[in-house]
């Protein structure tokens, strides 16, 4: 039988800023929290590593291709994880939206940048600034779609794991 006890006072007082310190969460969980700099930070890594593949796998290496788009899939979804396991369910409705927002904003300005340099490629060749409307509009609606399908798919899965935990505790 788990014990509560009958006076929860003294550890209902509120805690410090000097107790807090060292004691608070890491530099990786509170990164973790927020939804832009998690967002930057994926947008950025996952459109570098795209133009690096692109250029150096190309189309005559289809495993080599198939195996980093594979790789870059399981980040981005590794980084919404670890974003969306910080925050209760309901607030996922409008956090992985705007996570993949986000990261597609962060990827064009990339994209941009890449394009600027001539480094962006496009298929076979370089991408030029006349392709970034086409460029932008299919990463949006990637990004929104990936996201938001593997949130909902992650949101059922933690619900029906809680469901089960709780019946198995006879607590449901």
């Amino acid at each position: 039988m788990v014990y509560f006890p009958k006076q929860t006072e003294p550890y209902q007082r509120r805690i410090s800023d000097e107790e807090w310190e060292g004691h608070g969460p890491g530099s990786f969980r509170k990164l973790a929290f927020s939804t832009l700099e998690m967002a930057v930070i994926t947008g950025l890594l996952i459109r570098v590593f795209r133009a690096f593949l692109l250029t150096n796998a190309g189309n005559d290496q289809p495993v080599l291709l198939g195996i980093g788009f594979l790789i870059g899939a399981i980040f981005l979804f590794a980084m919404v994880t670890l974003h969306l396991g910080n925050f209760p369910l309901r607030h996922w409705v409008w956090r992985a939206p705007l996570f993949a927002i986000l990261v597609a904003v962060t990827e064009l300005v990339v994209s941009a940048a890449l394009i600027a340099l001539g480094r962006e490629p496009l298929g076979t060749a370089r991408a030029t600034f006349a392709d970034w409307p086409g460029m932008a509009a299919d990463v949006l609606l990637l990004r929104l779609a990936a996201i938001s399908a593997y949130a909902l798919a992650l949101a059922v899965i933690v619900q029906w794991t809680r469901m089960h935990a709780l019946r198995k505790a006879h607590r449901l």
